[in-house]
């Protein structure tokens, strides 16, 4: 194993911990609370769970994605069809991610401003932005891995 690929997987390892304890400790208690500040619409605390577990999976998935991604650079078949395969992936998992904040944004909001809390709000614009961010970057690297590789078979048609 390469040194500079073990450092990004530990990298990787380090993201997930927040969270798993995000998910773990702080979106049950979250979901009842959105229960309690609407009675009338109780049943909101599931669409917001499910909101916050989609996203839970869907960086999970990304991060599973990203430690492959790691493994073709080890292996040296970086610029192969399955790592544009895994950046494709990502890209949707970016954009699964940036559905499921926009469609939650005004939730997290209204609970921001119930409960005098206005970086709540900022938190969920910022994962979303940044979900919007890195689809477009996996894109553009799906991209340029895709004409690497018409680049180097057209090499090797050649020689």
């Amino acid at each position: 194993m390469k040194r500079e690929t073990l450092f990004l997987k530990i990298v990787l390892f380090f993201m997930a911990l927040p969270v798993l304890a995000v998910c773990i400790f702080v979106v049950p208690p979250f979901s009842s609370f959105v229960a309690e500040l609407l009675p009338d619409w109780a049943f909101l605390q599931y669409f917001f769970m499910f909101a916050m577990y989609g996203t839970a999976i869907a960086y999970f998935f990304a991060l599973y994605q990203a430690m492959k991604l790691l493994g073709y650079i080890d292996r040296n078949i970086a610029f192969s069809e399955l790592s544009v395969k895994a950046l494709k992936t990502i890209k949707y998992c970016a954009i699964t991610i940036t559905v499921l904040y926009a469609f939650s944004l005004p939730l997290i909001l209204y609970m921001a401003q119930v409960d005098d809390a206005p970086g709540l709000g900022g938190i969920g614009m910022i994962i979303t932005f940044g979900a919007i961010v890195i689809a477009v970057f996996a894109a553009v690297l799906e991209k340029l891995f895709r004409n690497a590789i018409e680049i180097q078979s057209e090499n090797d048609l050649t020689v």
